[in-house]
């Protein structure tokens, strides 16, 4: 199963007793349907609600499992507009845009739930007032509008390729008078290499990456098989292509995995850690690989580089060469509305490129 599903379900199991009982039957509901990663956020979202429902004196409590449907029930749209706002300013929870709309999706489809398709024993619905059906929530991920904030922050053509070779060969000279970084780069180095360069030439997602274990990479097919986003079977893995480029880069890295991080026999998972005072190396975390690309990016002169732009770099790139819906299959986008970023962020370079010298 998913490594990070499984800490997840953990963490909601954890976490869902102390939310009121109709969360609990909520989440149960949407259990099939949904990852455990996304009710894990869910919940999250509730206890940042209840908590300031409390705060508020807008329900009894005292603790957030205390909180009645009837308290749901005579909200104002004004609370929610306090809710809102409190969301937006308050120092401990001041959120985007994008964010505040999410919270209150999430909101949305707890009450929806609630009115529309649970029952009491008598076959009423649990809440028979639905203040957040009033609620407008604007979208936020126009794929325009997300094309022009990726503008200019994206690896563009041969970049990519440099960007690699600076982690292969040039950021160990730039920091070789710092001996314990020095130290640190030459023991990852070539997994650092592997991991970027299979980013690049892929476009997988962190969670995907981290998630791999050694048995899910076949070089001779130039195939990966991961467990996709979104997806809540976690009994089936997807192929996912990379490009030539990165087949060299993860033969290396295979052929040292085992003795330069310890590797016990029993761990499965592809890219290894050794930590400080650690015998044996462990899976990689998603935190791990992130801080590892903000640290390489800006030395290279692009600190607003991150996995993620990584993953959009690699996207821009192959949708150059590719249609629409090949793009779609290689990222994992459940809707090719998702994808469309890509048709925007290529406008520009297309248009330079007609006019490119023949021998350019």
């Amino acid at each position: 199963m998913n490594i990070i599903k499984v800490k997840d379900r953990q963490e909601l199991d954890r976490r869902t007793p102390s939310m009121p009982w109709y969360v609990e039957k909520f989440i149960q509901y949407k259990l099939p349907d949904l990852s455990p990663s996304s009710l894990l956020e869910y919940v999250r979202d509730y206890e940042t609600f209840f908590s300031w429902m409390l705060a508020e004196g807008l329900a009894e409590g005292p603790a957030m499992r205390d909180i009645r449907l009837e308290e749901l029930e005579r909200l104002h749209m004004d609370s929610i507009d306090n809710y809102k706002m409190f969301l937006t300013v308050h120092p401990d929870h001041a959120n985007n845009k994008t964010t505040i709309s999410r919270k209150l999706s999430s909101l949305r489809s707890l009450f929806h739930y609630l009115s529309q398709i649970a029952e009491d024993d008598n076959f009423y619905p649990l809440l028979k007032r639905n203040v957040m059906a009033k609620v407008s929530i604007k979208r936020t991920h126009k794929p325009k509008d997300t094309a022009a904030k990726l503008e200019g922050k994206l690896l563009q053509e041969q970049e990519i390729d440099e960007f690699i070779r600076y982690i292969n060969e040039d950021y160990g000279t730039e920091i070789e008078g710092n001996k314990q970084a020095a130290y640190a780069y030459m023991h990852n180095r070539v997994r650092d290499t592997c991991i970027i360069s299979l980013i690049l030439n892929s476009g997988l997602r962190v969670s995907e990456l981290v998630n791999m274990n050694v048995d899910d990479v076949d070089l001779k097919k130039r195939l990966v098989y991961v467990y996709r986003k979104g997806s809540n079977d976690d009994t089936f893995k997807t192929p996912v292509y990379f490009r030539q480029e990165a087949v060299f880069e993860l033969q290396r890295y295979l052929s040292e995995r085992e003795s330069r991080y310890k590797a016990p026999k029993r761990e499965k998972a592809l890219f290894l850690a050794l930590a400080n005072g650690k015998k044996e190396g462990t899976r990689m975390t998603k935190r791990a690989v992130q801080e590892m690309v903000v640290k390489y990016a800006r030395r290279f002169g692009k600190p607003y580089l991150s996995v993620h732009k990584l993953r959009h770099s690699f996207a821009t790139d192959y949708y150059l060469r590719n249609d629409l819906y090949k793009t779609q299959e290689q990222l994992g986008h459940a809707s090719p509305e998702t994808t469309q970023i890509y048709a925007h962020l290529t406008d520009k370079t297309m248009a330079e490129a007609i006019d490119r010298p023949k021998d350019a």
